[in-house]
């Protein structure tokens, strides 16, 4: 077996033990409720073009691209590595943990229909738990840390006074440790890690890490919701 499919079924393995020690080997997403909304950003940004990017970075990249892969105005979201080299940019390297590099998802959207303040709360309500440091769920490593990677001066200001917002607030019961890197490249992820979550849904992992993202979307931002996801394959598939 390929060193990568290895790393990708740890992962499943992972997933597959908490089933069993729960007692329920099938396929029920068990945190569809655990999620809230947390408040919007007192600071946002005035769509100026009508496309923008920016890249975040919060646990495995899978569940991140499926969340915003459901978002409107959301019209492109690819899983990738940003924080380190090119020359590290691989799931098997990245793995390590000693590359710099970030799980991370590039999100390409337009700011006409979903602000980049809009897509923060997305992120801090439901597409990860910002208060844990350098690991999300089951994955651990500076691979899997909270980062916005900051793609402008405005989106760099824009996510530290949020953090700061939230922090002051007490929203959530311990400290946001979400970093704002700014100034990072990004690097697509192989191709079998694009639209991982809806080519898998019956993955362990997803079942229980990924689905319930989607669900709470679903459940808390319904107006920002879309049930077609924008997929990375299907679209190079047209060209």
């Amino acid at each position: 077996m390929p060193q990568s499919s290895k790393l990708v079924c740890r992962r499943a393995l992972v997933a597959a033990a908490l089933l069993f020690a729960a007692g329920a080997w099938f396929a029920v997403p068990l945190r569809a409720e655990g999620a809230r909304a947390v408040p919007p950003p007192a600071q946002d940004e005035t769509a100026q073009a009508n496309t923008e990017v920016t890249v975040l970075a919060g646990g495995c990249f899978w569940g991140v691209q499926g969340v915003f892969q459901h978002v409107k105005g959301v019209t492109r979201a690819v899983s990738g590595y940003a924080g380190g080299e090119a020359k590290t940019a691989h799931y098997e390297t990245v793995g390590t943990g000693e590359t710099g590099h970030a799980e991370s998802v590039e999100i390409t959207f337009d700011p006409r229909v979903v602000s980049f303040g809009k897509l923060l709360q997305i992120y801090f309500s439901v597409a990860h738990d910002p208060t844990e440091l350098n690991y999300q769920g089951p994955d651990s490593g500076t691979q899997y840390r909270s980062t916005v990677f900051a793609q402008s001066d405005e989106q760099a200001r824009i996510a530290q006074a949020y953090v700061a917002q939230l922090n002051a607030a007490h929203v959530f019961p311990a400290k946001v440790v979400t970093t704002i890197e700014p100034g990072k490249s990004f690097y697509p992820a192989e191709e079998y890690h694009q639209d991982f979550l809806t080519r898998h849904p019956d993955y362990p992992y997803i079942v229980i890490n990924d689905l319930p993202k989607v669900a709470n979307l679903q459940r808390l931002f319904p107006d920002a919701y879309r049930a077609d996801p924008v997929l990375v394959l299907a679209a190079r598939a047209t060209r």
